[in-house]
Formats: C-alpha cells, structure tokens, sequence
C-alpha cells in the first residue's frame, strides 16, 4: 500500500520537524523538504504512467503532441510551485510564496499561448 507508505513518511517527518524545532529550528526546513522529495519519488513511477496513458489517448484521439506536452509541462509547473509555496508557507516566508504564485502563474499563462490561440481560431470558424 502506497498510500500507507506516503502518511508513514510524512508522520515520521512532522515528528522529526516537531523536534527538531526545538533545538534546532533552522534544520526543520531541511526535513520537509527531504519528506516532501521522498514522497514525490514514491509516487514518480504512478505519474509516468499517467503521463504514458495521456499521451496514448491523444495519439489515438488525433490530439497534436504539442499541446498534450504543454499541458503536461504546466502540470508538471503547477505541482512545482505549490510544493515550494508550501515550504515558503512552513518557514514563514509567505512573501516569498506570493512571488513564486504570481510567477509561475505568468509563465503558465505565456506558456498556453499557442493552446489559447488555435482555440480561437477553432471558434472563429464555428462562428458565422
């Protein structure tokens, strides 16, 4: 059970963070960061076959391979930045969380360009 594997880590890591910022706060950072990588790898084989069945469907649908690496890269964007808005958030640098939000946000936005641009045009021809 992957599950049960994923909340022993993240126990585990939150007792050590409980303790550690006891007697060495600026060490607790470290642990979260190592807890939340630890995590990500458990799961890494599930993320590629989901990335695997995407594109089969969009190979079978006739979807172009653009806009399915695109879509990805943005998901692979956003799941990036929440994971360091959230460390951000932990150590208290919710500032610094704002500005990773409204960066990434942009360069989701810029990066959806070309999708956003062929559906227009897509509409512009169902329109009369």
């Amino acid at each position: 059970m992957e599950v049960v594997r994923i909340v022993a880590i993240a126990l585990l890591g939150l007792i050590i963070i409980i303790l550690l910022k006891q007697y060495k706060p600026e060490f607790a950072i470290y642990i979260s960061l190592l807890t939340g990588m630890l995590i990500f790898l458990l799961v890494m084989d599930r993320l590629s076959g989901i990335i695997q069945l995407i594109q089969s469907i969009a190979n079978q649908a006739n979807i172009n391979n653009q806009f399915i690496s695109i879509l990805l890269k943005i998901t692979g964007i956003a799941f990036l930045s929440e994971f360091a808005i959230s460390i951000c958030k932990d150590s208290g640098e919710s500032a610094v969380a704002n500005k990773i939000e409204i960066g990434t946000k942009i360069i989701i936005i810029s990066m959806s360009i070309p999708i956003i641009s062929k559906l227009l045009e897509v509409i512009l021809k169902i329109l009369p």
